[in-house]
């Protein structure tokens, strides 16, 4: 039997994203795997979006069952994929960055304030740097003149 809203403005056609909570919850309670699909996709597509917050939210009070289960970890899987992506974005343009400046890493990470194995990390992905030392890596590769960034001819200055 199709998934159907009853006193609720909305189709479970609509975009689950125009859905009101209350859809939600009787997706959730009443639907099958089919009628998740767009619920899971929206969680994926926006793992802190409306759609999941309003998931987490009817969740927090909801008797734990399977469906529970499924939703929740739907939600910290899309989670971690998200927070994987995101680190790898910004190591990659921490190593854009130092492939810019022309340095070594070692000159670089002098440059910018940190130690070169810390600079590994940051290149690596297994730790993403501050919001103040990314802004001062970015800035470093296009900040190449004495005085801005203390460099000139390439060269650190003392």
């Amino acid at each position: 039997m199709p998934l159907e809203f009853r006193n609720v403005d909305a189709a479970p056609s609509d975009d689950v994203r125009t859905w009101p909570y209350e859809a939600l919850v009787i997706a959730i309670d009443r639907g099958l795997v089919a009628d998740w699909q767009p619920v899971f996709a929206e969680v994926r597509r926006s793992p802190w979006g409306r759609v999941a917050r309003r998931v987490e939210r009817y969740l927090a009070y909801r008797e734990p069952d399977g469906v529970s289960t499924l939703f929740a970890l739907a939600i910290k899987g899309a989670r971690e994929r998200a927070e994987k992506a995101e680190r790898a974005e910004v190591a990659a343009r921490v190593r854009d960055a130092v492939n810019r400046s022309g340095l070594t890493n070692r000159d670089f990470a002098r440059l910018v304030g940190t130690s070169a194995p810390r600079l590994s990390t940051y290149l690596s992905g297994r730790v993403t740097p501050s919001a103040a030392l990314l802004l001062r890596i970015e800035r470093a590769c296009s900040n190449r003149s004495v005085g801005a960034a203390g460099i000139s001819d390439g060269k650190i200055m003392p």
